[in-house]
């Protein structure tokens, strides 16, 4: 069922990208006065197709990973004399830039109403309370205590865990110290503190900003009540059933549900004694983790159980919410700032701060856009929303068979005043088509290494 769902929310959210991707294109030439020949989601053999009355096909095809337009084009084929003017190639340079820049844009402009929905909409998060600081760490060198909300980082106001981690994330690199202000809950005045940092989070795989500072979130006290067991998981097979309290592993006692979790993380392949109260009564079962492989290269215990649901305290609990009008402001400053953080990371994985492990391909995509839809509207909207400046970000990358080596090109005909040579477009295209060729196998590389 969830392999069902995660490819389901990939044909979704690549559909959306795609199509708004492609329609830019489309609705940008259509106004330059190009004649479409081909509008298509997909690659491969049409699964449906249709014309309109200015003879422009529309197909979905069988493979969901692209899409593209095809335009009228004396370079592609022989063109009707009475048709020259509608060709691509026999627009201006200006207009040829506006077409292709409009796939991109039209990605930026999806994740702003992406974000426009969310924040009008709504969203309910938890305040950023600090709930434990590691002895020695950057955070207790810095000064900075349980019991304390985080208000800002590096300057930047913040409001939830989510926040304070692309703060953070966009800081990687630096040495130094990164500035965070909190403040008690007894003063409504925050208190900048300076974290001492060396390189940080360079090359980490995958990075960890929180534990790295040696902060753990406040979070209630969970029970160690079962909630929900996966059936044909190790817990299920080892006869536990939702709402069994677990007291005690192998004779230990057993104080809440984050140390019943360590001990089945630590535990993998190794059976253990589980004594839980079920109805009043105590009674014992015997339980073997499944090993499951991590990116590091270790494995942990997993059982396939979760937590019975503990309600966060009101005064935790933060709702962030805008009027119409506001919220357009919001989106936008949003967008700007996943672009920047995207476009950061790309530099830093260029000079070697971020692993290029970190890449991902269309395995990951699937696996994210599952678990996103699986959490919620929200978790999957801002998914969509992240992925649509992604790959808005990505073709304008200078990159030939991208749109930005195209727009590269046209900028070189705008200052040469004649377009580039056509045996440079195609040594362009040769090295265009190795470099994302390689990174694509890269991604999906690394999406089977995590895999596995």
């Amino acid at each position: 069922m969830g392999l069902i769902q995660n490819v389901l929310a990939v044909i979704v959210v690549l559909g959306l990208l795609i199509t708004f991707h492609e329609f830019g294109h489309f609705w940008v030439a259509r106004r330059c006065g190009v004649k479409v020949l081909r509008f298509s989601v997909g690659f491969g053999t049409p699964l449906w197709s249709r014309r309109d009355r200015h003879g422009t096909e529309f197909a979905v095809a069988a493979i969901p990973l692209g899409g593209y337009v095809k335009m009228l084009d004396e370079r592609e084929g022989p063109v009707d004399p009475a048709e020259r003017h509608l060709a691509f190639n026999n627009k201006t340079v200006w207009q040829r830039i506006a077409v292709v820049s409009a796939g991109p844009l039209a990605n930026f402009l999806l994740a702003i109403v992406a974000y426009w929905a969310l924040f009008v909409a709504g969203t309910t998060t938890v305040a950023p309370v600090v709930g434990s600081v590691a002895p020695d760490s950057p955070a207790s060198q810095g000064g900075l205590t349980p019991g304390q909300e985080i208000t800002a980082v590096q300057g930047a106001a913040v409001r939830s865990w989510e926040e304070i981690n692309l703060k953070l994330v966009s800081a990687i690199g630096e040495s130094g110290a990164l500035e965070v202000a909190a403040r008690d809950d007894t003063t409504a005045t925050s208190r900048t503190y300076r974290l001492p940092v060396e390189d940080w989070l360079v090359r980490q795989d995958p990075p960890q900003p929180l534990a790295t500072l040696g902060v753990t979130p406040w979070r209630p006290e969970i029970p160690a009540v079962l909630g929900q067991v996966v059936e044909g998981e190790a817990a299920a097979e080892a006869g536990l059933r939702a709402g069994d309290e677990v007291v005690a592993v192998s004779g230990e006692p057993v104080a809440d549900w984050m140390a019943f979790v360590d001990r089945v993380r630590e535990s993998p392949g190794e059976t253990l004694e589980v004594a839980v109260r079920r109805d009043g009564e105590r009674r014992t079962l015997s339980l073997t983790p499944r090993r499951r492989p991590q990116e590091t290269g270790e494995a942990i215990g997993y059982i396939g159980a979760g937590a019975e649901p503990v309600a966060w305290p009101e005064e935790y609990r933060r709702e962030i919410r805008y009027g119409p009008l506001a919220a357009v402001g919001e989106s936008l400053s949003r967008t700007g700032e996943m672009t920047v953080l995207t476009l950061g990371a790309i530099r830093k994985m260029v000079v070697g701060l971020i692993s290029p492990s970190n890449l991902s391909g269309p395995i990951t995509i699937a696996r994210i856009a599952g678990d996103s839809a699986r959490s919620g509207f929200e978790s999957f909207v801002s998914f969509l929303a992240y992925l649509s400046i992604s790959l808005g970000v990505l073709n304008l990358l200078p990159i030939p068979v991208l749109d930005g080596g195209h727009l590269l090109y046209y900028f070189v005909e705008v200052v040469r005043g004649r377009p580039v040579s056509e045996q440079a477009q195609a040594v362009g295209l040769r090295i265009g088509l190795a470099l994302v060729g390689t990174l694509m196998l890269m991604a999906l590389y690394f999406d089977l290494m995590r895999l596995w």
